[in-house]
């Protein structure tokens, strides 16, 4: 599977990157008949990109629970669940939503007309799949509501999932040489793309698959395009996503296209590492803010916790997160919330926790001052309308007249013990990318296609701004990764000969 390739070696398709998407996109160009070389930045024990950080999540048109159960093992089931219908058009209209109506509606449009079949696809060649009880889900009377419209995950998170797209890899006869950034593109006289290059290796193809992922890793280029203080976050995923064969695309006239100031972050652990931990992957993630109020350094509020379920406002409150003070903030949550939260995120070896039978105790273990910590807490409660609690719909019960609001699950915080976990700004991955047709063919500058070039997963720019409706990344680099597969074995049978 690490056979090196020579520069004498002309292979039908290489794929750059191995996570989803690259994954994807090599096992449909293997299964078209074309010849593939994968090609990875990362030293073996570090394959997957940022695919291996993730929980698996992946969103997907269904027609409710016996559709779902085709795509789950038997020993998974679906038992006593309640999962709304998430028609094509519910995924389309959430991408507008989310992305305040800037999204590509040509790749909208794919993504939601064949995510279904494409996880049928990947579940033949052999992923497995389950519903995600703990992290979307709440037992309500006996059953488990789904909510968020986010039920399925790969079986075992990133971590499985990547180990089973290199056994299919490995099955289909894809090899995968590591250690090997790519750097530049190799072209012919006519523009053509006939290759890639690492440093004085040159790599051969009839056609380049790029999934190579965003720039999120380089502190200086988010810093760049980003803005101040991005070059603070933490990096979720893996630290070799740092944008060179992205600006190797755009160097070489690729189209720069999307949001390049804009970013997949979330509320990460203030005691994380700098990059992606490869034992507790997304376990540093704090999700639950949505039954909490967030405070920053200076013990006050500063977004609406409960505007929307937490699938829709996670990967946008990362970058509020980071402009406080510090880029610190604490979820705080009592005694009656506090049984809700999601155990493998906020029970992770090393969590920056706090608690107290008070919030003045709290507020000097968190080190912010007690008198504004109170303050607030107090403005909060005596704000909080009557309603019946729901964690598992939008419950519209909320605050008035205090700023922000809290537009849902708002309950008072005066139930002892309290506790608080500190959160930073967690970056997952860029939105700026390259310009693709609907086949994952590369557009240049001009709008005309990239002879030999294509584009899968984080690479992509044009389908997310400003924010992001949970699971879409992957579900988007597997549709996109296959797409591009597909087109660029055809290439491959049609290309003229390249010459070593």
């Amino acid at each position: 599977m690490s056979d090196p390739a020579s520069s004498s070696t002309v292979v039908d398709v290489i794929v750059v990157g191995t996570g989803n998407a690259g994954f994807c996109a090599a096992h449909a160009a293997a299964e078209a008949g074309a010849t593939v070389l994968m090609l990875e930045k990362a030293p073996e024990a570090q394959i997957g990109g940022n695919t291996y950080y993730t929980a698996g999540a992946i969103r997907t048109t269904h027609a409710g629970p016996e559709d779902l159960a085709a795509l789950i093992d038997g020993d998974q089931g679906c038992g006593p669940v309640e999962i709304e219908p998430y028609p094509a058009a519910a995924f389309a209209e959430d991408m507008r939503k989310t992305t305040h109506g800037r999204c590509d509606s040509e790749l909208v449009e794919v993504l939601v007309s064949q995510i279904a079949d494409t996880l049928r696809w990947m579940r033949g060649l052999g992923m497995r799949f389950c519903l995600q009880y703990e992290r979307q889900s709440y037992e309500i009377e006996g059953r488990h509501r789904f909510w968020g419209n986010l039920p399925l995950a790969a079986l075992g998170g990133g971590k499985a999932m990547v180990a089973t797209h290199r056994a299919i890899a490995e099955r289909l006869g894809v090899r995968i040489q590591f250690e090997s950034p790519v750097d530049r593109l190799l072209q012919d006289e006519s523009g053509r793309v006939v290759g890639v290059a690492s440093g004085n290796r040159e790599f051969l193809a009839r056609a380049v698959v790029l999934a190579s992922g965003g720039f999120q890793s380089s502190a200086n280029l988010r810093a760049q395009f980003l803005g101040k203080n991005w070059d603070l976050a933490k990096v979720r995923g893996t630290p070799h996503n740092t944008g060179t064969a992205l600006m190797a695309a755009v160097a070489a006239g690729a189209a720069a296209v999307g949001h390049w100031s804009g970013a997949h972050a979330v509320a990460w652990d203030a005691n994380a590492p700098a990059t992606g931990d490869p034992e507790l992957t997304n376990r540093y993630t704090k999700q639950s803010y949505p039954l909490s109020i967030v405070v920053n350094v200076e013990g006050k509020r500063f977004l609406d916790e409960g505007a929307d379920l937490r699938n829709y406002t996670y990967a946008k409150y990362g970058a509020e997160i980071l402009q406080q003070p510090s880029a610190r903030a604490f979820q705080i949550f009592d005694a009656k919330t506090t049984p809700l939260l999601q155990r493998a995120e906020y029970e992770v070896p090393g969590v920056t926790k706090f608690e107290a039978s008070s919030i003045a105790e709290l507020a000097r273990r968190m080190g912010v001052d007690e008198h504004a910590l109170v303050e607030t807490v107090e403005t909060y409660n005596a704000a909080v309308r009557p309603g019946a609690f729901d964690p598992s719909i939008k419950d519209g019960v909320s605050t008035d007249g205090i700023v922000p609001p809290k537009s849902n699950w708002a309950q008072s915080i005066d139930a002892p013990p309290f506790q608080a976990y500190g959160v930073t700004c967690g970056i997952t991955f860029t939105f700026g990318g390259v310009r693709i047709d609907p086949s994952g063919q590369v557009r240049a500058e001009d709008g005309e296609p990239m002879a030999g070039l294509f584009a899968a997963g984080e690479t992509v720019g044009g389908l997310f701004y400003h924010n992001y409706p949970g699971g879409s990344g992957l579900a988007a680099g597997a549709v996109f990764g296959r797409q591009a597969g597909l087109a660029a074995a055809r290439t491959a049978v049609l290309a003229a000969p390249v010459s070593a």
